[in-house]
Order: C-alpha cells, then structure tokens, then sequence
C-alpha cells in the first residue's frame, strides 16, 4: 500500500470489521490476544499510525500547551521556557512554542494557530507592540485556560506570574544612589507593557525618596534591540546632563551600551555607573562585571507549568487565583563600584 493506510484498509486486508481493528489497536478487553496480535502486526507492517490529533479530538483533549514568547532568542525566556518544559513533559503534555518576535499581529496569528490546533492550555508574555488584546476572547469565551508571566495582562481567570517590578526598580535606583549617583538615566522598554511602567514608577519613588528632582530627560525608551544601541550613546553623550549613573531595564542591552561608551572614553564605573536587569550570563563576561538584578526565570517557568497541569488536572481552580509574585535579588558587581 503506497497511500497512507486506515483503519479500514486493515479491516478490508484483515477481513474484519472496522471496529474490531480500532478496538485491537486501542487494547479493547472484548477482543481476543490472538486477532489483537494479528492487527497489530499487520498495523506494522503496513506502516499504520494512529491519527492521534484525531484520537484527541474526539475525547476534547490534545495534551498539549501552547506557549507564545516576544524572542527564543532572550537568555531569560530561554531560562524560562527550561522550566515550563521540566513540569508539562513530567505530567504527559508536550508544548508548542512560538515567538511573536514584539509584532502584535505576529502574536495574534500563533495564538489563531495555537487556537485551531486545539491546545488545552496557552501561556504568554505579551509583545511589546501589542495594544488589542481581541485574540485571546476566543481562549475565555471557549473557557480554555490563559496564564501569562512576565509581561502580564489582567483578564478575568486568568492568573500572572511575575516579579514586583516596582520595588526592584526601587531597588537598582537605590543601589546606584548609594554609589554616590545624582543624575541617573533609567533606559527602559515600551511604557505600555506593565513590567516596564512599574519600573519606571520604581526608578521615580527611589529619587523622591532620596530628595532628587525627576524630570522626563532621565528617562530613555528604547526597544533594547542591541544593533540600535547608538540610540542610546547618542542621547548619553549628547545631554546637558552629565549622567553619572544608568539604570538599564535589560542585561544585554546595559552589556552594549557598556561596550560602546568604553569607545567614547567613558570609564565604567568611574565617570558612569551602570546597573541591569534579568543576571543574563553576559552580566559576567563583560568587563567591568555588570550589576543586575536577579530575575528568576527558571522558578517562574516551574511555576507557570506546575499551576497550568494543577488547573487541567482539576486541582486549583483559576478563578481563585490572581497574581504570584516572586521574589528578586539584587546583585552587585564592578560596573557600579566605587572607584
């Protein structure tokens, strides 16, 4: 048989019934050792495989999560993605990732695939472009259950994991303040997305609370795409400000901006002070040894897939659930030593 074989080309080449052939695949008590052992050699030998999205399908289950991140790309999604795996594979699902790479229309057509291929579950951290949030009525209205972590959206039952990020952006300020710093640059992502306003709120409350005046000149937006990171010199080099402390709401970028204001004569830590954000591995290559908070990836992706196979496997019940925050860390290194 060149074509692909059925369930009905066995039965037509066994001379059984349809059924009986779908029982022998499928263990059926009713149906003798002997005709299963037949079946199934001749399943084998056909090369016949189970239609399993089919199989799935009928009993409105697919074991699989589906799981749509801005970058694969990102040492701390990757971290992330790492513990999610851990926990969904251990309880017999498997997942399907995809990257919105920030395009919000990117993001709505995974979560149409993820939808029409009949995940149980889907888990997101939002696109920085994304401002409709339409594409994911279908997941409430079909009441399949939507967890999102990191960049974060409040919808009904459906529960977050996230860090505090206003009190680590309280934290990174303070660190540099402590330094010695008084005019402190805060480079960070899109303003639209929560985990960038709450450290922006975090960056502000640190300065009044240490008597120095804000002004929308020590704030930078940036989409933290390291090849635009002239973006950033350029506005450093060139303000009135004489910035002697930075404050970069990602590791990576803070990496390159390090790099390329050495080329401009500017000593890291010595004349800026420079503090990051996630304890990416670059953190500790470049020199000087960037500063950082510690953002627990691995633990958020455990949590994340330990609370998505409670909620399917009938243990917790969403509604119930709100946010989970998770404690961050804050490590210094070189770049923000005193000199």
């Amino acid at each position: 048989m060149s074509k692909k074989v059925t369930i009905y080309d066995l039965a037509t080449l066994l001379k059984v019934s349809p059924a009986t052939v779908s029982r022998s695949l499928n263990n059926h008590p009713s149906i003798s050792k002997k005709t299963k052992k037949r079946i199934v050699a001749a399943a084998n030998e056909h090369g016949y495989h189970t239609n399993k999205f089919a199989a799935n399908l009928r009993k409105q289950k697919s074991n699989t999560i589906g799981v749509i991140v801005p970058r694969l790309d990102s040492y701390f999604m990757s971290t992330i993605l790492a513990g999610i795996e851990q926990i969904v594979s251990r309880a017999g699902y498997n997942l399907i990732i995809s990257q919105s790479l920030e395009v919000e229309n990117k993001e709505k057509k995974n979560a149409e695939t993820l939808l029409n291929s009949g995940v149980d579950a889907l888990l997101v951290s939002l696109a920085n472009e994304t401002t409709d949030f339409s594409h994911f009525d279908k997941y409430i209205s079909r009441k399949i259950p939507l967890l999102f972590f990191d960049r974060v959206l409040d919808l009904p039952n459906s529960p977050t994991i996230i860090i505090d990020n206003r009190d680590a952006g309280y934290d990174a300020t303070s660190h540099l303040i402590q330094q010695n710093c008084t005019n402190i640059l805060h480079i960070c992502g899109n303003l639209k997305r929560k985990v960038y306003k709450k450290r922006l709120e975090g960056f502000k409350s640190a300065l009044e609370t240490n008597g120095i005046a804000f002004n929308q000149q020590h704030v930078l937006e940036v989409d933290f795409d390291p090849k635009k990171i002239e973006v950033a010199v350029t506005y450093i080099v060139n303000s009135k400000i004489k910035f002697d402390g930075i404050f970069v709401s990602n590791d990576n970028y803070a990496a390159n901006l390090i790099k390329e204001l050495q080329k401009h004569q500017i000593n890291i830590p010595k004349d800026i002070k420079i503090i990051g954000f996630n304890n990416d591995p670059v953190g500790e290559i470049i020199s000087p040894n960037l500063s950082t908070i510690e953002y627990p990836g691995f633990k958020m992706g455990v949590l994340a897939g330990e609370s998505i196979i409670a909620y399917l496997e009938g243990n917790i019940n969403f509604q119930s659930t709100n946010s989970i925050v998770l404690r961050h860390e804050l490590i210094a290194r070189a770049s923000t030593q005193n000199t």
